[in-house]
C-alpha cells in the first residue's frame, strides 16, 4: 500500500512549512503582523504533524525512494526589504499549495479504505491550510504595491 508514502510526505511536508513560516517569522519580525501570523500559521502546521501520528501507527510512514520531484523544500534563508519579504511569502505560498494538494491525495485515499479517522484529519488540516493559503494570499496581495512600486524599495 502507497498510503504510507503520502502520510510520510505529508509528515514531512507539514513539519517543513511549520519551520518555513516560523523562519519568516523571524526573518521579518519588523512587521509586527508577519511576525504573529507566521507563528500562528507554524502552529497549525505543527498541529498538523501531531495529528498524523496516529495515521504513522496504522498505516505506517515512508520516506525514502520518493521522486525527487515530490520533495518539499523548505526555505533556504529569509531574504530582506520588501521584495524578501513579497519572495518569501511567495515560497510560502507554493509550500503551503504541496501540503494542501497532498491533503486532498491522502482525503481521497480515506475514503478509498473507508478511514473515517483519516477522513477527519485530512477534513480539519486540509481546512487549515486553506486558511493558510488565504492569509498568505492576502498578505502578497499587500505587500506586492509596496514593494514592487515604492521608491527605495530594496531587494
Amino acid at each position: 500500500m502507497h498510503l504510507a508514502t503520502y502520510i510520510g510526505l505529508q509528515h514531512t511536508a507539514s513539519a517543513t512549512l511549520a519551520d518555513s513560516f516560523r523562519q519568516v517569522a523571524q526573518g521579518h519580525a519588523a512587521e509586527p503582523d508577519v511576525f504573529t501570523d507566521c507563528h500562528r500559521m507554524a502552529a497549525m502546521s505543527q498541529g498538523h504533524v501531531e495529528r498524523l501520528a496516529p495515521l504513522v501507527d496504522r498505516y505506517g510512514e515512508e520516506r525514502v525512494d520518493e521522486p525527487e520531484r515530490l520533495h518539499a523544500d523548505g526555505l533556504a534563508g529569509v531574504r530582506s526589504g520588501g521584495v524578501g519579504l513579497l519572495r518569501d511569502l511567495q515560497d510560502l505560498y507554493v509550500l503551503a499549495s504541496f501540503v494542501d494538494i497532498t491533503w486532498t491525495v491522502l482525503g481521497q485515499a480515506g475514503k478509498g479504505v473507508r478511514d473515517r479517522d483519516l477522513i477527519a484529519v485530512v477534513d480539519a488540516c486540509e481546512q487549515e491550510t486553506q486558511r493558510q493559503l488565504l492569509w498568505l494570499n492576502t498578505r502578497i496581495k499587500q505587500a506586492a504595491p509596496q514593494a514592487l512600486i515604492a521608491s527605495g524599495s530594496s531587494t
